[in-house]
């Protein structure tokens, strides 16, 4: 893009910019909002308070942060012992997951669905 039509762009975003800032300027519910801050800075001022200190006295518990021995980690509910006896060789497994090597090898040599048949209720 050539620099003068980069300057064109550049200028027509300006004029778009400046077209949204003055529309802005005649909305009455921005106006309140100003007025609103220019009232509460000079309360603050006289009586020497910010606005973190206003927000502590309206609000105490949000200037904290939750302490991360409360967040929820940890609150998964802990896996069932599950116990496989397979008939063949009277051989018992006792595993939470499915990640057993020994139950690995069975549900290789006899199928998945067989070895599971095998649970113990």
């Amino acid at each position: 893009m050539s620099k003068l039509a980069e300057f064109r762009q550049l200028e027509k975003h300006l004029a778009e910019q400046l077209q949204a800032l003055e529309a802005l300027k005649g909305d009455a519910g921005l106006k309140q909002e100003i007025e609103f801050e220019t009232k509460l800075r000079a309360l603050l001022a006289e009586y020497s308070y910010s606005l973190p200190n206003v927000i502590n006295l309206l609000d105490p518990k949000s200037g904290r942060r939750a302490p991360a021995a409360e967040s929820k980690t940890g609150t998964r509910k802990p896996r069932q012992v599950k116990v496989y006896k397979n008939p063949h060789t009277g051989e018992v497994v006792e595993t939470k997951g499915g990640n057993h090597k020994t139950l690995k090898e069975w549900k290789g040599e006899y199928g998945s669905d067989k070895v599971e048949s095998w649970l113990a209720k």
